[in-house]
């Protein structure tokens, strides 16, 4: 990756609109992309129930996070 701003981090960013933790596989980040995959999904999964349905906000800030994180990341400095 090039660095902050770069059309990597965009596509990076893009990726995690449609799959949480696509976009940090795609720029090599394992642990990131398992954990915000894992994480949003449990709380969306969780959500559709009746018994946890406040779960959904929590699953939307990672979501959110992760678009964040992986627009912003600035590669091994």
């Amino acid at each position: 990756m090039a660095g902050q701003g770069s059309g990597g981090n965009v596509i990076a960013a893009l990726c995690n609109v449609f799959i949480p933790g696509l976009g940090h596989l795609v720029q090599g980040r394992l642990f990131k992309a398992i954990m915000f995959f894992l994480v949003t999904w449990a709380c969306y999964g969780l959500a559709v129930t009746v018994i946890f349905i406040f779960l959904w906000p929590v699953g939307a800030i990672f979501h959110l996070w992760a678009i964040i994180d992986a627009a912003t990341y600035k590669g091994d400095v």
